[in-house]
């Protein structure tokens, strides 16, 4: 065979080796990044997952920090879906004050001087109502506490004050807030800071039984 065309075959064929092995490291190097990469995406998705799993949102009125709470009792349910309207405005959680012996429509017919309700209010020492729960999680972690009751007689409704006795506002921004018909919020805040003994509380606001989303609103730019 002619020296020069062997001399070409090498040629190529040393071409050839090189071009695959060529070839095969670029390939493996991209396989690295592809790892890298998914680490990354894997490393990201965590990361998200994470911080969805946070049902707790860290919105507070007035400073930006910490948590804000939403207490209330509600005994035909105004008060519970006022609540609820403003722990959604708010990304506030929510607490529902529920005595253990459940107010009926009988209990609450406050025409009737033989109901139940009529009964506590003629003797005080009727109104120590006792709740199914008292203890609020995470209770330390959060900096302001709107607490929403009805008015009861120009006063909060009592169940309410059984759930102020037995916690500490201590740190935290307390503001009352109630339902009602006809009646204004009275000193029905006032007595219950008395009650706590401890917080910083601040000017309450009435609602009536159904309010407008302005209302709502209105509530929420005058406590921001």
């Amino acid at each position: 065979m002619n020296r020069n065309v062997i001399i070409g075959v090498v040629l190529v064929l040393i071409i050839a080796v090189v071009a695959v092995l060529g070839y095969s490291f670029l390939s493996n190097d991209n396989g690295s990044d592809n790892v890298n990469n998914n680490t990354t995406n894997n490393s990201n998705n965590t990361n998200n997952d994470s911080t969805t799993d946070e049902n707790v949102t860290d919105d507070n009125i007035g400073s930006g920090t910490g948590k804000t709470l939403i207490v209330y009792y509600s005994a035909t349910g105004n008060t519970g879906g006022v609540a609820e309207r403003l722990a959604e405005n708010l990304n506030a959680d929510r607490f529902e004050i529920v005595p253990s012996d459940p107010y009926t429509d009988e209990d609450l017919d406050w025409t009737d001087d033989n109901s139940r309700v009529s009964r506590e209010y003629a003797d005080e020492s009727l109104r120590d109502v006792e709740l199914e729960n008292t203890t609020v999680p995470n209770w330390d972690t959060y900096d302001t506490v709107l607490i929403g009751y009805p008015i009861w007689w120009g006063i909060a409704a009592w169940p309410v004050n059984s759930f102020v006795e037995t916690n500490d506002f201590t740190g935290k921004t307390v503001i009352p807030f109630c339902t009602s018909s006809s009646s204004g919020l009275g000193q029905s805040g006032d007595l219950l800071e008395d009650i706590a003994g401890t917080g910083t509380w601040q000017e309450g606001h009435r609602f009536s039984s159904n309010p407008s989303d302005d209302d709502i609103t209105d509530f929420i730019d005058s406590i921001s």
